[in-house]
């Protein structure tokens, strides 16, 4: 979420994404960790599979709003008042 925000106050379309990639690989440390997590008996079995799913649900969404912009807009400069 903190990557995401920051990249919005980047000001252009390539430097958001940028930092959206930031936060995808984000997503891949949290399922990093939620192995260790599970290996060391932190956390339940299930907890780790709905937390995982969730990682890689939000993953995939951030890829696929990467590939939005990347498409729909690619180069544009934002202004205060546009939405990504």
């Amino acid at each position: 979420m903190h990557n995401i925000a920051e990249g919005f106050d980047a000001g252009s379309n390539p430097e958001f994404i940028k930092f959206l990639r930031y936060s995808q690989r984000s997503c891949t440390e949290v399922k990093s960790r939620l192995c260790a997590a599970l290996d060391q008996n932190y956390i339940t079995t299930k907890q780790f599979e709905d937390i995982y799913e969730q990682a890689s649900k939000t993953h995939g969404k951030v890829g696929g709003f990467i590939k939005y912009l990347s498409q729909s807009r690619r180069g544009q400069r934002r202004t205060k008042n546009q939405e990504p």
